[in-house]
């Protein structure tokens, strides 16, 4: 291994914790469009976290370890 790769192990497992952020972020942005009329009167908060998460799971995964 040459000094400025970083190991293996370190990429794949950032890379599997990006997809699971993004698909928690997924699973909440679509249960709260398919019962925004449960949800009460602010529904905009749910939608803001799973943009949030769906952003940074997209981030992690096309993000380079170095």
């Amino acid at each position: 291994m040459s000094k400025g790769e970083a190991p293996i192990g370190l990429t794949i497992m950032e890379k599997l914790v990006g997809l699971i952020i993004m698909l928690i972020g997924i699973i909440i942005f679509w249960v709260t469009y398919t019962n925004i009329s449960s949800i009460g009167s602010h529904p905009i908060i749910f939608f803001v976290t799973g943009l949030i998460l769906i952003g940074l799971g997209i981030v992690m995964v096309t993000s380079k370890t170095e």
